[in-house]
This record gives structure tokens, sequence and C-alpha cells, in this order.
């Protein structure tokens, strides 16, 4: 457990900075109230109209799964620059690997999230 003692200080120490800035912030920052600040902002324009309907969560699931994918399929380069190194068992294991991210892909396109609409 000591060796985890580090780690701990660490994120302490972090947390602490993240508290004494948003303190500080909130303490010495400018406020000047401005009825022109409360207003939705467009692209510098005034908009026609609140908007009264949300995003549709699909473009959502989208953006995590490629997030998703993306990460997965980072490991991909290591793996090819020591290919020679790892030999066939490092093959193996990639296959396995990029298995396990094909059944995700077609998990996911079986429940319809890739689906467009």
């Amino acid at each position: 457990m000591i060796e985890y003692f580090g780690i701990l200080i660490l994120a302490f120490m972090a947390a602490a900075v993240v508290g004494l800035f948003l303190f500080l912030a909130s303490v010495l920052g400018p406020k000047r109230p401005n009825p022109a600040k409360n207003e939705p902002y467009e692209c510098g324009e005034k908009p026609f109209s609140l908007p009264t309907k949300s995003l549709p969560v699909h473009f959502y699931v989208i953006a995590m799964l490629f997030i998703i994918f993306d990460v997965e399929l980072a490991f991909l380069f290591p793996w090819a620059v020591l290919f020679k190194k790892l030999g066939f068992l490092g093959l193996i294991e990639m296959g396995i690997f990029v298995f396990f991210i094909l059944v995700g892909y077609l998990y996911a396109f079986k429940k319809g999230a890739i689906d467009p609409k």
C-alpha cells in the first residue's frame, strides 16, 4: 500500500491547486454583470428565437463510439512498430484484440447506434 502513497499525495495536491484556483477566480475575478452577457450567443447575431428542441442523442452516441474506437485503434501503432520483435505470439494477441474491437463494432451496429437516420 505504501507504493501508492505518492499517487495519493499527487492527487491531493492537484485537488488543492484546483480548489485554490477556483476560489481565487471567484474572489478576485471581475464581476461586471451586463444584460448582454445573459443573452444566447449565435455567431455574433441576435437569435431569431430561443432553441426549443435539443440535439438528438444519436449525435452523442456517434461521438462516444468514435472516441472509443479511436482510442482502441491507437494501440495498433505501437504494435506495428514492434511487430517483428513481438513475433507470432504478438500477431495472435493483436488478432484477438482486433476481434474484440470488431465484436464491439458489430454490437453497436446491431443496436442501431451507427445506423444513419
